[in-house]
Formats: structure tokens, sequence, C-alpha cells
């Protein structure tokens, strides 16, 4: 079989066979067609993670361990919680993980909802 390939702007004939492969000719490649840009693509809500970090700064951040889905939110702003109390509900590689609070606190912000998709070190709150 011949292929045509191009490396470097060169292009090469190859002739492959069962047991070897033959370059047969080599020339310069025609210019390539200016790539075309892809399509924009929708990303997740990942919006509501980003645009609250600024107010972050004020508090202490509960923060996502793990990439993962949120299965429950167990706290809203105003909330008062202890260290230990447990805010959400993480679900990681088909287990469910507690994510606790780090202190006694008051809840300033809550930045995710139940269903929410997060990465590790998302700011899932703030107390």
């Amino acid at each position: 079989m011949k292929y045509q390939v191009t490396l470097n702007n060169k292009l090469y004939e190859v002739d492959v066979t069962e047991s070897e492969a033959v370059i047969t000719n080599v020339a310069a490649a025609a210019p390539a067609a200016a790539p075309v840009a892809a399509a924009p693509v929708a990303t997740p809500a990942a919006a509501p993670a980003a645009a609250p970090a600024q107010a972050a700064a004020d508090g202490k951040q509960v923060k996502s361990p793990m990439p993962g889905n949120i299965l429950a939110v167990n706290v809203t702003p105003g909330a008062a919680v202890k260290a230990g109390d447990v805010m959400f509900i993480l679900e990681a590689m088909k287990m469910e993980n507690e994510i606790v609070a780090p202190a006694n606190g008051t809840v300033k912000q809550v930045l995710v909802t139940k269903g929410s998709v997060v990465n590790t070190d998302d700011v899932l709150a703030v107390l």
C-alpha cells in the first residue's frame, strides 16, 4: 500500500508491505490551508464557583477535596455551623463523601447547588 505523509512541511510517499516500509519520493508539501476555528463549546455551570471567588476571599473557604457531583447541600446562607458538621455530600468514584465544616462559624455564601459538578479545590461555601 502507498501512503502520503506530510512531516515538517515535506511530503513523503511511503510504500508499505507486510514486512517493510520504503520511502519512494520526498517533495516539499503544499502550504497547509488555514485551520478552521473550532465551534465554541458551551462550558458546564462552572460560573457559580468562579464568580463569587472575590467574595470568597472574605472568609474561611470550604473547598472540594476531589472532583465529583454534589448530591446534597445541608446548609444555607446565615446558618450557624460547628466544626465537623456535614455541609455537603459529594459523590466521587461512586462513593458518597461528607464535606464537613472546618471551623465554627456562620455560612456567608453557598456557591454550589444539588447536582453541581465540581473540581478539586473549587470553593463550595464561605464561612
